[in-house]
C-alpha cells in the first residue's frame, strides 16, 4: 500500500457495525479501509451467537432490504430458526435464529474479502486525525497513519473496556482482546462527551458435561423461513436447544455472596441493560420470584460449547462454579469460559447529526455500541446507515434519512438522537408507534425502493423484488375482481372463518399460479389489515407536516422570541433536523413547537 494513498472512508472496528459500514461504503464505490485489532475476530459473536428476536428480527430484515449482509450471514450460519410470537399478529412476530458462531464469522470475513473497493488492515486505532475541523484519517498505536475523507468509529465495547470477574479487573474490549484506550481519549479531545455503560455475558459450558435429561427440549420451526429476501429456504440441518431453571438455592447462594459481586460491591458504577440483566440483578430486582428461565443454546453446529442464556454474571469464579452445581442439568458441567461484566466508554448519540456524523467534527461518524446501543442487529443497522451517509456526503448528495414511519431503523435513529441514553438501548416492537406497518414480512416493500434510489442494492435483488411485487399484484387483482355469492374473493379473504382464509391455494386459479409462500403471506396480511393500514396511513400523513419543516443547523434558539429557557437549552443541545424530531425531544412541549412554527414562518422558511 502506498503511503500517500488517501481513502474515501476509514472504518474503525470489525464488529457487526463495522462489517455493514465497510460493506455499504465499498459497494457504493468508495475506496474503503477497515482497521480492526485482529482480522480473525471480524464478525465475532462475543455474546449470545444469535440473530433476531423481538424487534431485532425486524431490524435484520430491514438491513437485508437495504442490501446489507447480516441476513445472508445468519441464513448461512443459522442452526435453529424460530418465529417468535407466532400466536400473535404479524406486527409483533419476529424471526430469530441461533448461529454457528464460527460459520457466521467465516461468512462475513469471506464477504468482506470479496469486495473490490475494500482493504483490511490489522491495528489498534489510537487517534482521529483532523484538518481544519474535519476528519482527515487515523493513527494506530504503532504509529501508522492512514488518510481518509471520512472516518466511521464502530469500536463496540473496546473504548477503555474493562472486564470484571469478582474482584478481578481485566483490561480488554472482550475476552482475549486488548482495549482501545487512546481512541477514547482522542474522541474526548475532539470535544465529544464520553460516558460509561456496562454489559455482561454468562459462562460457556462444555456440552458433553451437561445432563440434558434434567432439562426441557426446545426445537426450532419445522419449516424455517430465511431472514434474507434473497433466499427461498434454509437447507442446513437444525439442532435443538434446551431449557432449565434457577431455584431458591441458587438465589440464596448469590445473595450470600452479593458483597463479592462487582455490581453491588461498588466496583462497577455504570448502568447495564435493563432488558438483559445479570442473574444478580434479577434476584435483587425480583426477590419473590422462585426461579428464572435459562435457555441452553449451542454456539456451533457441532454443539461443543453451550451458552446458558439467562445467567449473565460477574461474580467470582468460585461462586459461578457453586451456582452451576445447584442448577438442574449443570451439576457436573465443566466451565470453558467464565462469565464477566464489561464496562466501556460510549458517546451519547445526542451529539450526532441525523446522518450519524458528529456535530463537532465534519466527516467523523459513530455507529454501534459506541452510540449507547446493545445488540448485533442495532449495531449493524447503524453501521449501514452511517456508511451510506458518509459516502453521500462526500458526493455532495442529500442525506439518506429513514423516518420512524418507514422502518425500525428510523425509530432507533430518532430515539438515539432525541433521548439521552442512561442504559444500553435495545430495540423492541413496543418502541414503534407504527408497528402494524413496520412488520418483518414487508421490510422489502418498505425499503428496497429507497435502497434502489440510493444505489445500495444489486440488479439481481431489484429484479427479484419486482417479480415479488408483480406476483402480489396479480393475486390481489384476481381476488378483488372475482366474485362469488355476491362478494369478491378479497372480501371473503377478510373473513376470519372463511375457508379461503384457511387455505388460499384452495382456489384453483391461485393454485395454478403457484405463487411463492412469501407472496401468499403478503396477500393474506394485506387483506386482513386493509382497514387498519389505511387508517394508519392517514395518521402518518397527518403527522408528516412537522417532518417537512427543516430546521437550519445554525439556528440560534436563544434568539427565538417566546421560547422557554428549557426549550432553548434542549434544542441547542440536540439541534433537531426538523420540527417532527424537535417535538420528540424530552422537555419540549406542543407550545414550544407552535412558537417554532410561528418563528420559521415569519423568517420565510416555511409555508
Amino acid at each position: 500500500m502506498a503511503k500517500h494513498k488517501k481513502y474515501d472512508c476509514i472504518i474503525i472496528g470489525g464488529g457487526h457495525a463495522g462489517i455493514e459500514a465497510a460493506g455499504v461504503c465499498a459497494n457504493m464505490g468508495a475506496d474503503t479501509l477497515l482497521v480492526t485489532i485482529r482480522f480473525d475476530s471480524i464478525g465475532e459473536m462475543s455474546c449470545n451467537p444469535s440473530i433476531g428476536g423481538i424487534g431485532k428480527g425486524q431490524l435484520t430484515r430491514e438491513i437485508d432490504a437495504l442490501g446489507g449482509v447480516m441476513a445472508l450471514a445468519i441464513d448461512h450460519a443459522g442452526i435453529q430458526f424460530r418465529l417468535l410470537n407466532r400466536s400473535k399478529g404479524p406486527a409483533v412476530q419476529s424471526p430469530r435464529a441461533q448461529a454457528d458462531k464460527t460459520a457466521y464469522k467465516r461468512f462475513t470475513q469471506d464477504y468482506l474479502a470479496s469486495l473490490d473497493n475494500l482493504e483490511i488492515a490489522e491495528g489498534n486505532a489510537a487517534e482521529i486525525l483532523t484538518e481544519d475541523g474535519k476528519a482527515a484519517g487515523i493513527r494506530t498505536t504503532d504509529g501508522r497513519v492512514y488518510s481518509g475523507k471520512a472516518v466511521i468509529v464502530t469500536a463496540g465495547t473496546f473504548l477503555r473496556g474493562l472486564m470484571h470477574i469478582g474482584e478481578e479487573r481485566i483490561p480488554g474490549g472482550r475476552r482475549g482482546e486488548e482495549p482501545a484506550n487512546e481512541l477514547s481519549e482522542s474522541l474526548r479531545g475532539l470535544g465529544l462527551s464520553i460516558e460509561r455503560l456496562k454489559t455482561g455475558t454468562p459462562v460457556r459450558l462444555d456440552s458433553s458435561t451437561i445432563d440434558y435429561s434434567k432439562t426441557e427440549r426446545q426445537d426450532g420451526d419445522e419449516n424455517p423461513r430465511p431472514f434474507s429476501f434473497m433466499n427461498e429456504r434454509i437447507e442446513q440441518k437444525q439442532v435443538c436447544c434446551w431449557i432449565t431453571y434457577t431455584n431458591p438455592a441458587v438465589h440464596e447462594l448469590l445473595r450470600e455472596n452479593m458483597e463479592r459481586a462487582p455490581l453491588y460491591s461498588g466496583q462497577i458504577n455504570s448502568t447495564g441493560p435493563r432488558y438483559c440483566p445479570s442473574i444478580e440483578t434479577k434476584i435483587m430486582r425480583f426477590p419473590d420470584k422462585q426461579n428464572h428461565q435459562i435457555f441452553i443454546e449451542p454456539e456451533t453446529a457441532e454443539e461443543l460449547t453451550m451458552y446458558p442464556n439467562g445467567i449473565s454474571t460477574s461474580v467470582p469464579r468460585d461462586v459461578q462454579e457453586s451456582m452451576l452445581r445447584q442448577i438442574p442439568g449443570f451439576e457436573n458441567a465443566r466451565v470453558v469460559h467464565y462469565g464477566y461484566a464489561i464496562e466501556y466508554d460510549y458517546c451519547p448519540a445526542t451529539q450526532l447529526k441525523i446522518t450519524f456524523e458528529t456535530k463537532n467534527v465534519s466527516g467523523l461518524y459513530l455507529a454501534g455500541q459506541v452510540c449507547g446501543t446493545s445488540g448485533y442487529e442495532e449495531a449493524a443497522a447503524q453501521g449501514l446507515y452511517a456508511g451510506v451517509n458518509a459516502v453521500r456526503q462526500m458526493r455532495g448528495e442529500e442525506p439518506f434519512i429513514i423516518r420512524r414511519d418507514q422502518a425500525y431503523i428510523g425509530v432507533m435513529v430518532d430515539d438515539l438522537l432525541t433521548k439521552h441514553i442512561t442504559e444500553p438501548y435495545r430495540m423492541f416492537t413496543s418502541r414503534a408507534e407504527y408497528r402494524l406497518t413496520l412488520r418483518a414480512d414487508n421490510a422489502d416493500r418498505r425499503l428496497t425502493p429507497l435502497a434502489r434510489e440510493a444505489g445500495l442494492i444489486s440488479e439481481q435483488r431489484w429484479q427479484r423484488y419486482q417479480k415479488k411485487i408483480a406476483d402480489i399484484q396479480t393475486v390481489e387483482k384476481y381476488l378483488k375482481t372475482t366474485r362469488t355469492a355476491g362478494r369478491s374473493l378479497w372480501q371473503q379473504l377478510q373473513q376470519p372463518d372463511n375457508p379461503l382464509r384457511q387455505n388460499l391455494k384452495s382456489d384453483e386459479v391461485i393454485a395454478a399460479m403457484n405463487p411463492p409462500e412469501e407472496v401468499l403471506e403478503a396477500v393474506m396480511i394485506d387483506a386482513k389489515y386493509e382497514g387498519y393500514l389505511s387508517r394508519q396511513e392517514r395518521l402518518v400523513k397527518g403527522l408528516s407536516s412537522l417532518e417537512k419543516v427543516l430546521l437550519p443547523a445554525d439556528i440560534d434558539y436563544f434568539s427565538v422570541p417566546h421560547l422557554r429557557s428549557e426549550a432553548k437549552e434542549r434544542l441547542t443541545e440536540i439541534k433537531p433536523h426538523n420540527l417532527g424530531q424537535a417535538s420528540r425531544i424530552g422537555g419540549i412541549t406542543p407550545a414550544d413547537i407552535t412558537v417554532l412554527q410561528v418563528y420559521m414562518k415569519a423568517a420565510g422558511k416555511t409555508a
